[in-house]
C-alpha cells in the first residue's frame, strides 16, 4: 500500500482540515520520559504532580524489569529530571554504582562506604542532631524523641542480621534502650554520639539502670541474660561489619547538598549480610536528612524541601535476614503525608519470593501494592501473570510487556529488545506505553553494563 500522504498544520488549521483528531491524553506534567509509544506524543511522569493533580494517591513508584531492560535509566531521568522541579534525589545504598556518577555530575554529594573507606554509625543522629541544636520546646522533644527510637532500631536491624537464628528479645530491646539513654544523657557527663563499641562497654560495666531494664535481681543473672546481646555487638565490632560501622561517622551527609549518593559498591563483593548491614544503615541514616529538612520546615527555619528516595537493589537488603522487611516498611510508611516520594527498583517478584520467611514475604509484595505508580520493563509471560494478582493488566498489555523481554531472532549483536520500552501503571487506568530516548551525556551517564564492554544505548 502506498503510504499516505502527512501533512504539518498549526492546531487550529488541523482542526478545520479533520475535526476527529484527539490526543491519546497522557500526562504532560513533569518529566519527559519519552514518546507513546502508539501516538507518539511525549510522556511525563512526576509523583508530586500527579498527586496534586489528582492522578494517583500517593507518590510510590515501583519499578519492575529484567536486568539490561533500562530500570536503573529510568530512575536516573525521573531524578535527574526532578532536580530541575527542586526535588532534592537520595541514593541510599549505591550497591554497583549506578547513581554515583549522575550525583557527582549535579555537584551533589557521593559518600563511599567501606572497609578504609567513609565508616556510617548506625546510632548517629546525623542531619536530626544537627537541626536540634536549631529547636526548642516542643519540635526539640519530638526530634529528640524520634532520634531514640531510630538508634534502637538501628541496634536491632544490625543485630538481626548477624543473629538469623534467634530473633532480638523484647529485654534485651529493654537493655540497648536504657544503654542508649545512659550513653547519650547529658547529665551523667556523656553525651555526644554514641557507637556500637560504646554500648557493648556499657553493658559490660552493668550500671544500675541497665541491670533495672534486664529485670534481673543480681549480677549473675544479669551476665547469664545478656551474654548472647554482647556476643551480637561484639560480632557486630570484631566480625565481618569490623570497620564499616564500628566508629563515629567520618563523612556526614551534608542537608543542603542538591543530590546524595552514598555509595556501598565497596561492600557488595563482602556477602549480603555486609550488603544488607550497609542498606539499612544508609537508608536510616538518609532518612534522617528528610526528617531534619522537615524539623527545621516546621519551625520556620528552612523553607520546605521535596525528596525523592530511590531504593534499588531493594531485595538484596531485605533477604539478610527475617524481619528486615519491617524497617524498610516502616520508612516508606512514614513519609506518605510530606513532601517525600520513594522509588523502589527490583529485577523480579521472585526477589521478594526469596525472602526468609512468608510473613516477609507477604509485607515485602505489599510493597508493590502500595505504589500508586508501577513501571514494567520486559518482563517473562510467568512473571507477569504473578504480577496481575497485584497489579490490573489486560492481557495486550501482558502481551506488549512479554514482547520486549526476548529478542526475536538468533543474530548477535541486538540491544535487549525491551531496552528503553516501559508501560506506566496507575491504579486501574489502561497503561501507558512509553520508549525513552536518551539525550546530550545521558547515554554515558546511565550506562550501568560499562564493566562488560560497549553495549548499543537507547
Amino acid at each position: 500500500m502506498e503510504a499516505a500522504p502527512e501533512y504539518q498544520a498549526t492546531t487550529v488549521q488541523a482542526a478545520g482540515l479533520f475535526p476527529f483528531t484527539a490526543g491519546s491524553g497522557s500526562p504532560a506534567s513533569g518529566v519527559p520520559v519519552g514518546r507513546h509509544l502508539l501516538w507518539g506524543e511525549v510522556v511525563c511522569l512526576d509523583p508530586f504532580a500527579w498527586l496534586e493533580q489528582g492522578l494517583v494517591t500517593n507518590r510510590g513508584i515501583f519499578v519492575l524489569g529484567q536486568p539490561g531492560t533500562g530500570k536503573s535509566a529510568i530512575a536516573k531521568r525521573l531524578t535527574r529530571g526532578g532536580m530541575a522541579f527542586g526535588v532534592t534525589p537520595l541514593f541510599l545504598g549505591d550497591a554497583k554504582p549506578d547513581y554515583s556518577p549522575v550525583v557527582g555530575s549535579a555537584g551533589g554529594q557521593v559518600v563511599r562506604v567501606g572497609r578504609g573507606l567513609d565508616r556510617i554509625n548506625p546510632l548517629d543522629s546525623g542531619p536530626l542532631g544537627a537541626a536540634l541544636t536549631h529547636l526548642s520546646g516542643q519540635a526539640a522533644a519530638t526530634v529528640r524523641a524520634e532520634v531514640r527510637g531510630r538508634r534502637i532500631s538501628a541496634v536491632l536491624a544490625l543485630a538481626a542480621l548477624v543473629r538469623i537464628s534467634a530473633p532480638v528479645t523484647n529485654g534485651e530491646e529493654a537493655v540497648i534502650g536504657a544503654a542508649i539513654d545512659l550513653l547519650t544523657d547529658p547529665h551523667a557527663g556523656r553525651g555526644g554520639e554514641p557507637t556500637v563499641p560504646d554500648v557493648l562497654s556499657l553493658l559490660r560495666q552493668a550500671p544500675d539502670q541497665v541491670m533495672s531494664a534486664a529485670e534481673v535481681t543480681s549480677a549473675e543473672q544479669y551476665d547469664l541474660e545478656t551474654r548472647r546481646l554482647r556476643q551480637t555487638l561484639r560480632t557486630l565490632c570484631d566480625g565481618s561489619l569490623r570497620g564499616v560501622f564500628d566508629g563515629p561517622t567520618s563523612t556526614p551527609l551534608d542537608l543542603s547538598a542538591s543530590a546524595i549518593s552514598v555509595d556501598i559498591s565497596a561492600v557488595a563483593s563482602a556477602g549480603d549480610t555486609l550488603l544488607a548491614a550497609a542498606m539499612l544503615s544508609t537508608w536510616s541514616y538518609g532518612f534522617a536528612v528528610i526528617d531534619a529538612a522537615a524539623a527545621l520546615a516546621d519551625a520556620g527555619l528552612a523553607p520546605r524541601r521535596r525528596f525523592v528516595a530511590v531504593l534499588d537493589e531493594l531485595w538484596r537488603a531485605l533477604r539478610g535476614a527475617p524481619g528486615l522487611v519491617d524497617h524498610a516498611d516502616a520508612l516508606t510508611r512514614v513519609y506518605r503525608g510530606r513532601d517525600v516520594a520513594h522509588l523502589m527498583v527490583t529485577h523480579s517478584l521472585d526477589d521478594l519470593s526469596a525472602l526468609p520467611s512468608e510473613a516477609d514475604r507477604a509485607k515485602a509484595r505489599g510493597f508493590v501494592d502500595r505504589c500508586a505508580i508501577t513501571v514494567l520493563a520486559g518482563l517473562p509471560m510467568r512473571e507477569l501473570d504473578e504480577l496481575s494478582r497485584i497489579v490490573h493488566l489486560t492481557t495486550a498489555e501482558r502481551q506488549l510487556v512479554a514482547s520486549w523481554s526476548s529478542p526475536e531472532t538468533w543474530h548477535s549483536g541486538g540491544r535487549h529488545p525491551g531496552r528503553g520500552k516501559y508501560l506506566i501503571k496507575t491504579g486501574q487506568r489502561i497503561g501507558i506505553p512509553v520508549e525513552m530516548q536518551l539525550v546530550g551525556d545521558e547515554p554515558g551517564l546511565y550506562e550501568t553494563d560499562h564493566r562488560a564492554g560497549p553495549r548499543p544505548t537507547s
